[in-house]
């Protein structure tokens, strides 16, 4: 079933890795939309996966001449989605104006492939990380979660569970009071909190216990980030995450790890160490209760360490985001 939200149609939605797209085309689902994406010379592009034929999956086909080419008939679309040859119709005939494809804006950024369902190309979030020469940057993801995309983003918001649920690796037990910090907003539109400071048991890989100091900021309604600060050395890692919703009950979640210092650990062991922490959080995210995220902030009780899921809450509701929220 197709997800209505107007709000998330007119979004950029990461829809796959980049590597993901080679020589032959793909097919996705965005908020139960089937996309093919494929390509060319002159980059990636985004069509729903149907043609206007006899309704075959143009994934199923391949890349011709930079062309896209229906499996079923054999008729092949241009980028711009006009059909341009028919190998049924006589060659004094012309192809008729219907034979389109339906396109979606697609854009490479950030080691990900995004589409936007309304055609539209809004401006991105800013990733300075990705475009820094000092910081490495790796690709992760895709996971899959049985829960909708507001319980995912509000579950890396939030700070208070650090040392419960990724106990021994993000927090200890006995360190965890959450002191009180503050939510602001810049001229960009980019939420930020204050830097929350944080005692985990080895923050950098040197085995060393310390405190450290995290900082959330809310980028769209499916992005979000956190930065963490070592106040001893100035070592900066950073997650960027953001969510592909699939349909109405599974979403996808990818990410940038960032790092401006030597990890000592390949691209793979990065990832494998990401994998377990998140995977710590799905069986939470996947059983909350309700599945959509409540926005009245008196139907849950909250903390004043929630405030960054409370700007969260509040922010959805500014936007006038309804998939997913209550």
């Amino acid at each position: 079933m197709i997800v209505q939200d107007t709000v998330l149609r007119n979004e950029w939605i990461v829809a796959c890795r980049s590597v993901d797209v080679q020589d032959r085309p793909i097919q996705v689902t965005i908020m139960g939309e089937r996309v093919v994406l494929f390509r060319n010379e002159e980059g990636i592009h985004a069509f729903k996966d149907l043609c206007i034929h006899r309704g075959a999956a143009l994934s199923l086909g391949c890349v011709r001449d930079g062309k896209l080419v229906c499996p079923y008939h054999g008729w092949e679309y241009e980028a711009s989605g006009a059909c341009v040859k028919i190998p049924q119709l006589p060659a004094e005939q012309a192809i008729p104006g219907k034979a389109r494809a339906i396109l979606y804006s697609c854009a490479e950024r950030y080691g990900f492939v995004w589409v936007n369902l309304a055609n539209q190309s809004p401006e991105f979030f800013a990733q300075p990380e990705f475009e820094d020469q000092r910081f490495r940057n790796v690709i992760w993801g895709p996971q899959t979660v049985t829960a909708k995309p507001p319980r995912i983003v509000e579950n890396f918001l939030d700070v208070g569970h650090l040392a419960v649920v990724h106990e021994g690796y993000l927090g200890v037990e006995t360190h965890m009071e959450i002191g009180d910090y503050r939510v602001h907003r810049d001229e960009n539109g980019v939420i930020r909190t204050d830097e929350i400071k944080i005692f985990q048991p080895d923050p950098d890989g040197t085995g060393q216990a310390k405190h450290v100091y995290y900082t959330y900021e809310i980028l769209r309604p499916l992005t979000v980030k956190f930065t963490k600060r070592d106040a001893e050395n100035g070592n900066l890692m950073s997650i960027l995450l953001t969510v592909l919703p699939l349909d109405e009950a599974r979403s996808v979640a990818f990410g940038v790890l960032s790092f401006n210092y030597e990890t000592n650990l390949s691209d793979e062991e990065i990832i494998s160490f990401q994998n377990l922490i998140f995977a710590q959080d799905k069986p939470i995210v996947e059983n909350q209760k309700p599945e959509d995220l409540p926005l009245d902030l008196q139907v849950e009780l909250s903390l004043k360490c929630d405030r960054a899921s409370i700007a969260y809450r509040q922010y959805l509701t500014e936007m006038g985001v309804t998939f997913g929220t209550a």
